[in-house]
């Protein structure tokens, strides 16, 4: 519902410690995407490595798509020693920021010309250790504040996300042009990318020490979570006894899976009856649009001839700006017009400006072209990004938050990932133009599914 709050204090919850914590938390959940992703396709394409090969690379980022198969273990499973000392959702969150430490440090290492497997397997570690920070992350913000204020954690975190996209991306360029050995800008120079990816990887300590700094779970919600998984063992106990026919073994892990699988996602149908397909549709396809065509963006720098340096300044100076502008401007909108709106108009923004690449490719190497570019596409991301996260908290209950919402976005990610697995092929079949409009043709869906939730939200609150 729509905040009748001045925009003096809509803005004011910005400074609270919780959205200081949660801004800082999610620069460490975005440092990792890009560095398995865009900046990882930029150094491989750099390196000789066909188009193809790149496409089909970016699966790894599948990982982030599939973390609702071990979101339960994350919900539900405690960590010796770390889950006792820092609590459910800072044992996970400190576990998986220390393996993407060491995973970036291995790809840091690998040289892509003569050891392209060693360097997938490395990111492929991070990826999955990513995801598995996204989870109690996620989990961990919808537990911090009330819904209102979901907003506001929504915007926080998708600053520091942006802010850390922006450095795994600009930064790692400038910090490989600025170390490399070599003279030429335009080849591949490993000396540069090692030390690159090592700052990355230093980089993480961010999240890692803002995890451990952050105030320890209280213990009204320790009695909480160990009430919690003490009625989950009393259930898996109960599916037992109504199957004394079957092995215990095998009744306990069935019963398992049905009451820490099964039940959260049930949960969500059953609060939103036939609504949820809709619901699942808008989720699936949203940001479909900007993940598919992100993939080619640094190859597509490359291939116009822009080098590190161009793109490292200008994605630094207007793309960092923008991302701010557009999350803290998302963040309050949502507040003042409600998610859907916000959502309707992040969805337009997203689609057009996909637009300006194709333009772009059409008039090749101009760096003004390439800032007016940058600069919308971040402030478009931006908005869509701080409206969705808000939106998925607000459908999650928060007796299942890392599963529920571990479900929803790797809903939001699995067909966009896979559909940009094929993004290479297509560039190399029609060109980056036509590969631009068919991302953007990609977002129409989205503007006929938002208004029809709307009336669907709508016709339920009559009838309740």
């Amino acid at each position: 519902m729509a905040d009748k709050k001045s925009w003096k204090q809509l803005f004011g919850i910005y400074l609270k410690p919780v959205c200081l914590r949660m801004f800082l938390l999610g620069f460490s959940a975005g440092l990792p995407l890009l560095l398995v992703l865009g900046t990882l396709s930029f150094r491989l394409r750099e390196a000789d490595i066909d188009l193809k090969t790149i496409g089909f690379m970016t699966w790894f980022g599948l990982a982030y798509g599939c973390k609702w198969v071990w979101a339960p273990l994350v919900d539900n499973i405690s960590l010796p020693v770390l889950t006792k000392k820092l609590g459910q959702r800072k044992a996970w969150l400190s576990f998986s920021q220390v393996i993407i430490i060491i995973g970036l440090i291995g790809m840091a290492l690998c040289d892509p010309r003569t050891g392209l497997l060693s360097i997938a397997i490395f990111a492929g570690i991070t990826a999955v250790a990513s995801a598995t920070q996204d989870i109690a992350l996620d989990a961990y913000r919808i537990e911090s504040a009330a819904e209102e204020y979901q907003g506001a954690l929504a915007a926080s975190y998708q600053t520091g996300y942006r802010l850390a996209m922006i450095w795994s991306g600009a930064g790692a360029f400038a910090i490989a042009a600025m170390t490399a050995s070599g003279s030429d800008p335009l080849a591949y120079d490993q000396r540069g990318w090692m030390v690159s990816y090592c700052v990355m990887a230093f980089s993480m300590f961010v999240g890692l020490l803002t995890t451990l700094l952050s105030p320890a779970p209280s213990e009204k919600d320790l009695e909480e979570k160990a009430l919690q998984l003490s009625e989950t063992r009393t259930k898996i106990m109960q599916f037992c006894q109504q199957h004394p026919s079957w092995p215990f073994p095998l009744g306990r892990l069935v019963g398992w899976f049905k009451v820490i699988c099964v039940t959260p996602l049930a949960d969500f149908f059953v609060r939103y009856r036939w609504h949820a397909v809709v619901i699942l549709l808008l989720i699936a396809t949203y940001r479909i649009s900007d993940v598919v065509m992100g993939v080619m963006s640094n190859p597509f720098y490359r291939d116009l001839g822009f080098s590190k340096e161009e793109v490292a300044a200008i994605s630094k100076v207007f793309g960092v700006v923008m991302t701010l502008v557009g999350a803290f401007i998302g963040g309050a909108v949502v507040m003042k017009i409600g998610v859907l709106k916000t959502l309707f108009i992040g969805a337009v923004l997203s689609a057009a400006t996909n637009l300006l690449f194709s333009q772009l490719a059409n008039v090749g190497h101009s760096i003004p072209f390439l800032v007016l570019t940058i600069s919308a596409d971040n402030l478009a991301g931006g908005l869509a990004s701080a409206a969705f996260v808000a939106y998925l908290s607000g459908l999650t209950n928060v007796a299942y938050s890392a599963t529920q919402y571990a479900l929803f976005s790797s809903i939001m990610l699995i067909l966009p990932k896979f559909l940009a697995g094929f993004s290479g092929v297509f560039v190399e079949a029609a060109g980056y133009s036509s590969f631009f409009i068919g991302t953007a043709m990609l977002g129409l869906p989205v503007l006929f599914l938002i208004p029809l939730i709307a009336y669907l939200q709508k016709k339920s609150a009559h009838k309740d």
